[in-house]
């Protein structure tokens, strides 16, 4: 089954106007049981109101070519009329967002999974430390977040990738955290790839042990 676009407007609680992304794994409309839901962030480069954009890269590109068992939500950045941008600023409406779809799908509230890439990788990290409860697992690749928080995060098991050769987030970012999380007395994993650049994501979302991992994890 191919990705679905839908755009949409909800309003629950703030006023929220986000396009996105959703798939669901074949099988789903004849089926009764309840499935996982992955939450993906994307980066920079796939912001504005056309989710074909999302489609094209990173997680979305791989489920879209694959049969998957879990449901995909992939909302997409907007950007603002003054051109700024980013998950931070936006995740009081992904957090509406992903409250209708749970509410409105058969989501196993025990696996609900939260991944993002570059400025989404951010934006996960702090989505985690805002809900604990809510995540089973988390997955940042080649991105950061604020080692001060890593206290929020030590209940989610973590696997956190990175591409040794990043020009545009520096390693550092990731290993900061990974070694506050550690502190913390968390459950993290990281793999560095020694040939990869910005775009860790493609060894990371092609890798099944990602997969395996990360639908293992439930709270």
């Amino acid at each position: 089954m191919k990705s679905d676009v839908f755009q949409k407007t909800i309003t629950k609680v703030i006023d929220v106007n986000l396009s996105y992304l959703l798939k669901l794994p074949a099988g789903y409309e004849e089926g009764t049981g309840e499935v996982p839901l992955v939450l993906f962030l994307h980066g920079a480069g796939e912001r504005g109101t056309d989710p074909e954009l999302v489609k094209k890269i990173g997680l979305p590109e791989v489920v879209d070519k694959g049969d998957f068992p879990f449901i995909l939500l992939a909302p997409q950045c907007p950007i603002s009329t003054a051109g700024r941008a980013n998950w931070i600023m936006e995740l009081d409406g992904v957090t509406a967002l992903l409250k209708e779809v749970i509410e409105t799908h058969r989501i196993d509230h025990k696996r609900i999974y939260l991944t993002g890439m570059s400025m989404g990788a951010y934006g996960a990290f702090e989505l985690a430390s805002r809900m604990p409860d809510l995540f089973a697992a988390l997955a940042p690749i080649c991105g950061g977040g604020c080692p001060e928080k890593a206290e929020r995060l030590k209940e989610i098991p973590t696997w956190i990738f990175h591409g040794e050769r990043d020009d545009v987030i520096p390693i550092r970012e990731s290993l900061d955290m990974v070694n506050a999380i550690k502190t913390a007395g968390g459950n993290v994993l990281f793999t560095s790839y020694p040939e990869a650049g910005h775009d860790s994501w493609t060894a990371a979302y092609n890798n099944p042990e990602f997969f395996s991992w990360l639908l293992k994890q439930s709270k």
